[in-house]
């Protein structure tokens, strides 16, 4: 089991810490709890101290009783940095709640009590739940920390909708219930575990291209890039060496992984040519135009004119380019997003005349799963099997994508 460190931070939502105590100790796990001044005006340490059989930490000055060490643990003979010591000793660190005046000194590096020390020095998966009110967590100021905070690679657990602790108030801002709290630390802690991607470099591609009319028209698809996020995500956190390509996505990458920006098929087709030499498997989740505009304008079209006739040419094929001149131990996932029909039979159709050694399948015609969705359902084809991953998080199918991949490059 796990050791966790919890740092509490001012908010009426500090009584569902001591909750969270009461779980994670009934799992099995070892807990030690830091608090500031302002979390003492919620809840006592008498109270987490009660559950836990250990003492709080409530100065980076005080001495800890228990030199650093966690429950069960035999304690070091010398005598630590209280703050110093806790924090090499935890397996995992979560912030519940984060108050918004927390998640700013930490998305800063500020260290004035013992949760923000503990913080900086802690060297492992770090977790912070934001718990305030609507306006205070949906403010500019904080939204920037939240994202500097997901930058440095900390999870961020993102609060619930509800009734909020203002009489009357109803909004986004709750902190999440701690079960679910519990199951995230957990996943957290399984993440940092699997690194059966490390040494593996991967290039994923995500979005949709556009092909421009005039300077302000263009030709797109709705793909959100949300599944190749997922899929970059979830190598990244298994150890993988990462680069993401991204057509026209508003969504920030995975902490770690390396990005390059693109528009069109052209673009997209120039920057997969430049990076997939130096890297192991590629996974092109991208949607890119099947066509583009022949003689595009260089100026706004007018409508005065009445009806004009666009003439759309073919692009590049990306997918089977790249195949074709892949190098010995390479190993190339393409995907197709059908719409109903014989959807199996044109993807293993795709599969052979790409050269690819596996399609992603998913029916875009199922609404709860289309684009711009956080769940996703698909059927991996290649030429040995297809193997259905029923509806689940996306992360949840990135990695099943991602284990099959790893299968194809283990039977060469």
């Amino acid at each position: 089991m796990a050791k966790i460190l919890l740092g509490v931070s001012g908010g009426i939502a500090a009584y569902k810490a001591v909750e969270f105590v009461r779980l994670a100790t009934g799992a099995g796990h070892s807990v030690r709890v830091l608090m500031t001044a302002s979390a003492r005006k919620f809840v006592g340490p008498d109270t987490f101290e009660g559950i836990l059989g250990a003492p709080v930490l409530t100065s980076e000055f005080e001495r800890d009783p228990m030199r650093g060490a966690f429950p069960g643990e035999e304690m070091p003979e010398h005598d630590p940095i209280g703050h110093l010591a806790v924090a090499e000793s935890a397996d995992v660190y979560l912030v519940a709640p984060a108050s918004a005046n927390t998640i700013a000194k930490l998305a800063t590096g500020q260290a004035d009590s013992i949760l923000t020390t503990a913080f900086l020095a802690f060297d492992g998966p770090r977790l912070v739940a934001p718990a305030m009110n609507e306006r205070m967590y949906l403010s500019e100021a904080t939204q920037a920390n939240l994202k500097r905070l997901k930058e440095i690679g900390v999870e961020v657990i993102d609060p619930g909708e509800g009734r909020l602790a203002s009489k009357g108030e109803a909004g986004v801002g709750r902190l999440p219930e701690p079960a679910e709290l519990l199951e995230r630390v957990e996943a957290a802690l399984d993440q940092e575990k699997a690194k059966d991607l490390e040494g593996l470099r991967i290039l994923v591609t995500a979005g949709g291209t556009r092909e421009g009319i005039d300077p302000v028209r263009y030709i797109g698809n709705r793909s959100s890039g949300r599944m190749g996020l997922a899929i970059a995500d979830r190598a990244r956190r298994r150890g993988a060496e990462v680069t993401v390509i991204c057509a026209n996505v508003n969504l920030p990458a995975p902490a770690g992984a390396k990005r390059v920006d693109v528009e069109s098929t052209v673009d997209l087709a120039r920057a997969c040519r430049e990076q997939f030499p130096a890297h192991d498997l590629l996974l092109m989740a991208a949607a890119p135009a099947d066509f583009t505009v022949s003689g595009s304008s260089n100026e706004k079209l007018s409508r005065t004119g009445g009806e004009f006739t666009l003439t759309l040419v073919p692009t590049e094929d990306i997918l089977a380019g790249l195949a074709a001149n892949r190098i010995e131990g390479q190993t190339v996932v393409g995907f197709a997003a059908q719409h109903g029909g014989d959807a199996i039979g044109r993807a293993r159709q795709k599969l052979e005349r790409k050269g690819a050694d596996m399609i992603v399948l998913n029916d875009v015609s199922d609404k709860t799963i289309g684009f711009d969705s956080s769940e996703n359902a698909v059927t991996l084809v290649t030429a040995e099997d297809e193997r259905e991953v029923a509806k689940a998080p996306k992360g949840e199918i990135a990695d099943r994508i991602l284990d099959r991949a790893v299968e194809l490059r283990a039977q060469g």
